[in-house]
């Protein structure tokens, strides 16, 4: 479970958003909270001011006492980010998510801030702040994917649930060898489950998983919509084919069209 986490707020109404998220976070945790806002060099001392009044506002409405503000400047703000998560020894990273590109959290900055955060980052898109209800993990056979659902497990209330989905594409066959694949496939991700269900606390979310066919893109997306998922759960390396894909543009569209509150971990 987190005990100190970061956001980095760059003024914008998503970053409202999503720091009322973690200071939810903050307060089911016990965990304390530092918002970053990163200057870009020479900004004016007008502008300085006119930012950290901004900033001393959305902490005073939406952030818990005793969180800390912090103000640094860097030509790249996705350097300074990464480099205050390991000075400040976080152990969780959130954004706003952007539904337009944006210069300070998007493109290639929030792809290199996904691809090197140490820790786990979570993109806000609901404006709901309730405590997580509905997640929805993707799974494969990696060790990313199983510790990015650990994660996900600590971040869940008791009475919550994580639906673990494994997706794969078979190969070409008969009807019944497409049968067997699926039935390989099925009792693989049983016993991958069964297996990790051992090093996660005894009192925690339900837990539940299934494996579908095809397209690992459209299956989550269906599946967020249907089961209305809070959450979606991502693990961003491994050596397995869904772990490469989600180095490359999987990763890149949940981020950047984001249909729920998105948590990545290496």
């Amino acid at each position: 479970m987190p005990q100190h986490i970061l956001i980095a707020h760059d003024l914008r109404d998503t970053a409202d958003m999503a720091l009322c998220r973690a200071s939810q976070l903050a307060s089911q945790f016990n965990a304390r909270l530092s918002v970053l806002h990163v200057l870009a060099p020479h900004t004016s001392e007008r502008e300085q001011d006119q930012a950290r009044r901004a900033l001393d506002k959305s902490l005073s409405q939406y952030a818990p006492a005793g969180s800390q503000l912090l103000i640094r400047s860097g030509s790249k703000p996705s350097d300074v980010v990464l480099q205050q998560v390991s000075e400040l020894r976080c152990d969780l990273l959130v954004l706003g998510g952007h539904q337009q590109r944006h210069d300070l959290f998007s493109g290639t900055s929030l792809g290199r801030i996904a691809r090197s955060c140490p820790v786990p980052l979570l993109l806000v898109a609901r404006n709901q702040f309730e405590p997580y209800q509905r997640a929805l993990a993707a799974i494969d056979f990696s060790l990313c994917a199983c510790s990015a659902l650990g994660h996900a497990f600590e971040l869940l209330p008791a009475q919550a649930s994580i639906h673990a989905l494994h997706v794969f594409e078979p190969s070409k066959g008969s009807p019944k060898q497409l049968e067997a694949q699926l039935a390989t496939q099925q009792a693989l991700i049983a016993q991958l489950l069964e297996d990790e269900a051992q090093n996660l606390p005894e009192h925690g979310p339900t837990l539940t998983h299934s494996v579908e066919q095809g397209g690992i893109l459209r299956a989550l997306q269906q599946h967020i919509k249907q089961h209305h998922s809070e959450l979606l759960v991502l693990g961003s390396h491994g050596r397995s084919a869904l772990s490469q894909a989600l180095l490359g543009s999987l990763a890149q569209h949940f981020l950047h069209k984001a249909p729920c509150d998105v948590l990545v971990v290496r």
